[in-house]
């Protein structure tokens, strides 16, 4: 049924229209199954939008069932002349029925209500006959009656306000109390939280002061090293060329048996020796101080040579040490000692651990770029849980197989940090008992410059302007650890002489002694003529005298200068970011 029931149709005029509207509309109300507070907010709404169409010409109300598209009781208040309702009646009726809409073309208007119900469009017939009926009995009903059941209307609804009022202020003395909970628990948290806290800057402030000491550790544990091999180096020297000399005396200086110690003497002289040079040569890596120089090699010649010298380390007949045809090697830029000190640590240790079976060296090219050295043996291999910590400084992996092989623990260690000076990388695959492969896997080109510093221990600047050098001073601060200025070419000379540093920033016009005198004077100090100097500049580029900055690094202005210019001057990398 999609056609509206129409339960009542009716004008209003007067005030007692109103309150009539007001009684049949609670009465369907009732009838149509809506709850008693729904009943009363239909009814005032009636009253409200009633009462404010008072004066309007050929006002009429529409009350009926609707069942497009849910089934609802819809009530519609026309009026042919009149002002637009007012916001305050609209406002009123909007908190009261929730479906409202209203629409004025001139003078003319119609507002329209709707309100859900419980009653089945199949049903509307019933209930328009039983509100005919309704309507009938009531209208006889004088105005009296009428304001005697809006007085109890009101009633009932100042009732279920105070109801409601008693059941808000049980919420909100809940709520406050609640609130009072959160924030007893809030300052609790925070307190928990601000001890927290407390702690983790501790542990931050002990983990900083356990890693500073660990870096002290480290540096001490290197320069021990380096302070060790160096003294080590020269009574093994002395030890290796008595030795020599003794076994080259003629015949009758010494007898077969002193002639063979002496050899022995000599041979754990050249051991040691090679053991002193890996040391040495890890405590420099350790300190950066190991740099490859990179040069073409003849891969050939260099496996030719190595297989010389490690052949006569094989101890054991079972064992078959197998080299590549030096004829099929490809080209290869590298440092060749490093490399060669590389291999032959991998060799050594395979054939210390190999007791049967064989140690082969092989070469493949992996790319047109890249080259790989393989070192495998069929030794006792190492146990998976082992193979990362055998890349650790002095560790040794326990057992059987160490009878009778002593060693340091360096040679894989040493072996990997020369492989990634480099440019390369060193994987290392075993498993006990199916012996042992390391690849060595180098660049075939030349090697990549290595990246320049960021910053230099010390700068030092001489510019008469203080201003200036209040700018200058965080540029530089960006660069060098530590910046030294002073205000007169003549103390610059002294003032290098105490900093030492890594470069000198220098002012060309200064009033005492300028620029070009105090670039003078530095270059004929034999001390100081191999600090690089950078110039900076105020003057116009047609003014600056090149001819006698020839000691210079280079020549800056300083209407543009930035913290990228003094860096790339003195051949660091600059920062991210530029000073303007």
């Amino acid at each position: 049924m999609n056609t509206p029931q129409v339960l009542l149709a009716t004008a209003v005029a007067n005030e007692p229209d109103v309150f009539a509207l007001r009684r049949d509309g609670r009465a369907i109300a009732e009838i149509v199954g809506m709850e008693r507070q729904d009943q009363i907010r239909l009814a005032t709404a009636l009253s409200e939008l009633g009462r404010d169409r008072l004066g309007c010409a050929e006002v009429t109300v529409r009350i009926s069932l609707a069942a497009d598209p849910v089934p609802a009781l819809e009530v519609t208040l026309r009026w042919a002349e009149g002002p637009p309702p007012a916001v305050e009646a609209l406002g009123s009726v909007r908190r009261l029925i929730r479906e409202l809409s209203e629409q004025s073309v001139g003078r003319r208007g119609v507002i329209v209500l709707r309100h859900l119900i419980p009653v089945p469009a199949e049903r509307f017939p019933e209930i328009a006959d039983r509100v005919a009926a309704a309507l009938l009995d009531r209208a006889a009903a004088n105005r009296e009656e009428d304001l005697r059941a809006q007085t109890r209307d009101l009633i009932v609804a100042l009732e279920e306000a105070r109801a409601q009022g008693e059941e808000l202020k049980l919420v909100n003395e809940e709520l406050a109390q609640t609130n009072a909970g959160v924030l007893a628990l809030y300052s609790e948290l925070s307190a928990e939280l601000e001890q927290t806290n407390t702690g983790v800057v501790a542990l931050h402030t002990e983990l900083e002061d356990k890693s500073r000491q660990l870096r002290e550790a480290s540096e001490a544990k290197t320069r021990f090293w380096a302070n060790v091999s160096h003294e080590l180096r020269g009574p093994l020297n002395s030890v290796i060329g008595l030795s020599r000399l003794l076994a080259e005396a003629g015949p009758g200086v010494l007898g077969g048996e002193q002639r063979e110690q002496v050899s022995l003497i000599a041979a754990s002289g050249e051991t040691l020796r090679t053991l002193v040079d890996d040391l040495l040569d890890v405590a420099k890596a350790e300190a950066g101080q190991l740099v490859p120089q990179p040069a073409p090699v003849e891969l050939g010649l260099l496996l030719a040579q190595l297989e010389a010298v490690m052949r006569p380390l094989v101890a054991q007949p079972e064992v078959i040490l197998a080299f590549p045809d030096p004829a099929s090697m490809p080209a290869l830029v590298t440092d060749e000692t490093m490399l060669t000190r590389a291999l032959r640590n991998l060799i050594s240790n395979s054939l210390k651990f190999t007791t049967s079976g064989q140690v082969r060296i092989e070469v493949r090219p992996q790319d047109p770029d890249r080259l790989e050295i393989t070192v495998m043996d069929t030794g006792v291999g190492i146990p998976e849980d082992e193979q990362a910590r055998v890349f650790e400084e002095f560790y040794q992996v326990r057992g059987p197989h160490q009878r009778g092989n002593a060693g340091t623990g360096l040679g894989l260690p040493y072996a990997r940090r020369i492989v990634e000076l480099l440019g390369g990388t060193l994987i290392l695959s075993s498993a006990p008992g199916n012996g042992t492969r390391v690849a060595v896997v180098l660049p075939v080109g030349a090697l990549p410059a290595a990246p320049a510093p960021s910053r230099v221990p010390c700068l030092i600047s001489c510019d008469d302007d203080p201003a200036f050098s209040a700018v200058l001073r965080p540029l530089l601060a960006r660069i060098a650890e530590t910046v030294v200025q002073v205000a007169d070419g003549a103390e610059l000379p002294e003032a290098a002489r105490r900093a030492r540093p890594s470069a000198i920033v220098l002012d060309l016009d200064m009033p005492h002694i300028d620029g070009y005198e105090t670039l003078r004077l530095l270059a004929a100090a034999e001390d100081l003529a191999a600090i690089p100097v950078v110039v900076l500049t105020g003057l116009p580029v047609t003014e600056i005298e090149r001819e006698r900055l020839g000691p210079a690094r280079a020549v800056l202005t300083k209407e543009r200068l930035g913290v990228r210019d003094l860096a790339c001057a003195l051949g660091l990398t600059p920062p991210e970011e530029s000073e303007p």
